[in-house]
């Protein structure tokens, strides 16, 4: 009992860090400095000030970010689900797989000619600072949401260029140098990885799902701790196997993602909460490790906002426009994506990484990092409204929902959708008549029902002339063969 005041202490830190970092979302909203960067920055500075908080050791951190890295990907993965993944498969992979390559390399270029690191150093930063985080750009827009491919293709190259970025570190540090030999090896381990990964997180979403849906539990409450559980097993085996784990569960969120399930609704919202808090947790973790004095020196913050710089205004504009060609995004959804590829908690980790492989220079280099991070959260991330203002890009606002109305069922209903009218989609304006007509046959008009209508937190009663508008939200029963046409009906 003797630690029990220190430990105490230490809880009460971490607790008033956790609700002054939740309340942040709100002053995000106001001031437009993304909330990942005040987490860093309040932590780097409490530990700089507080004479009694030291940083934790390299591996405690790595292995803290780690699991809320797991738990962010996952939650990313659901979140994305199939249907949007598959309408925007190519510019992910294309754009997460080959763009962190090529950001890669040209990192590596101006490291090398710029600053005079040697090639294999300048490979280990152009690695370490290429991943990109658009929580960190959706925390700044708050509750507007952007219609269109474009912020499916970012996050989806998020969930794909951590995992690459990640595999692609481990294999440089594994290989230990830049040669002929190191070159093959560190293919063959990236590789190894990539595919394990992909491999398991699609059997492993397939078995998690049947495992959801076949074995019931006792308690309500249980089966959001089952879904981690399976998580963190399916990131453990696939790591054993020498896979990617992080890709593992980025892809098993997404073939969960749009799968119905017992108490899949609440099991979506455990994981976003956990993963709001993984941001939370890793941001704090991370910036804790950070040496404000080591920033001041001018063989880091010189290199770190050049290389921000040449991040923001040409490397990705270039290169990764070059990987969207292909996609044949309008204009101004382009010129978004390019902009908003922030920097985040992933970086940083990677620089740890650094650190721990005992890397030389590898304090100037995770400097380097989090300046390079710094620059991208806090400039690039202040212009994004801003930027979004001025191409005129489609957004809608989505508002809290915090009173839930249904009814609990002990099988699941057949043929049952729940779908909310997207300002501008064919149901916009359409009557229930209307609706039952365009999503079917005439013989098969009956077999389209909508059961329920929610329009501005009243029940509407329902009839064949009822009309409907944007923001409804209308439950509706059909045969499955109609599911498909009737939620592009409801989507803009």
């Amino acid at each position: 009992m003797t630690d029990v005041g220190p430990f105490a202490q230490l809880l009460l830190f971490l607790s008033l860090a956790t609700v002054v970092a939740v309340l942040s979302n709100r002053l995000t909203a106001r001031i437009r400095v993304p909330a990942p960067a005040l987490f860093l920055a309040a932590a780097a500075l409490a530990v700089a000030v507080l004479p009694g908080l030291k940083a934790p050791p390299e591996r405690t951190v790595e292995r803290i970010v780690t699991v809320a890295l797991v738990c962010i990907l996952f939650d990313g993965g659901m979140h994305i689900g199939w249907r949007r993944f598959r309408a925007a498969a190519a510019p992910i992979i294309v754009v997460g797989v080959a763009g962190t390559f090529l950001t890669t390399a040209a990192v590596a270029a101006v490291a090398h000619f710029g600053f005079g690191f040697g090639w294999y150093i300048a490979l280990l930063l152009g690695t370490a600072i290429a991943p990109t985080d658009p929580a960190v750009v959706f925390s700044i827009l708050g509750q507007r949401e952007i219609a269109g491919r474009s912020s499916t293709i970012l996050e989806g190259e998020s969930g794909a260029n951590d995992p690459v970025g990640i595999a692609l570190l481990v294999s440089l540090l594994a290989a230990g140098s830049l040669s002929g030999g190191a070159a093959v090896q560190v293919a063959g381990e990236f590789l190894l990885q990539m595919g394990v990964g992909a491999a398991l997180g699609l059997l492993g979403g397939r078995a998690l799902l049947w495992f959801m849906r076949r074995v019931s539990l006792p308690s309500e409450g249980l089966y959001p701790l089952r879904t981690l559980a399976c998580v963190l097993v399916l990131y453990g085996a696939t790591t054993v196997a020498h896979g990617s784990g992080f890709l593992a569960v980025f892809v098993a969120g997404i073939v969960l993602g749009d799968e119905r399930a017992p108490f899949k609704r609440e099991i979506e919202r455990f994981h976003s909460a956990l993963a709001s808090l993984g941001e939370i947790v890793a941001f704090v973790v991370l910036g804790l490790t950070v040496h404000l004095v080591d920033l001041t020196r001018i063989d880091v913050w010189v290199p770190g906002l050049v290389l921000g710089a040449s991040m923001a205004l040409i490397i990705r504009p270039v290169l990764v426009g070059l990987c969207l060609i292909p996609a044949r995004l309008r204009r101004n959804e382009q010129l978004f994506v390019l902009f908003a590829g922030l920097k985040g908690a992933v970086p940083i980790l990677l620089g740890s990484l650094l650190l721990a492989a005992n890397i030389p220079g590898a304090h100037r280099l995770y400097g380097i990092v989090i300046v390079v991070v710094a620059f991208s959260v806090i400039v690039q991330g202040s212009l994004v409204p801003t930027v979004v203002r001025a191409l005129h890009l489609p957004m809608r606002i989505l508002e809290p929902a915090p009173w839930s109305f249904g009814v609990r069922l002990a099988e699941e209903p057949e043929g049952v959708l729940r779908l909310v009218v997207a300002p501008g989609s064919a149901a916009d304006g359409k009557t229930v008549e209307d609706l039952a007509e365009a999503a079917a046959d005439s013989e098969d008009a009956a077999d389209v029902w909508v059961n329920m209508l929610v329009r501005d937190r009243v029940l509407v009663s329902v009839r064949g002339d009822t009309r409907l508008s944007a923001g409804d939200e209308v439950l509706i029963s059909a045969e499955e063969r109609w599911h498909p046409h009737l939620e592009s009906l409801f989507h803009a």
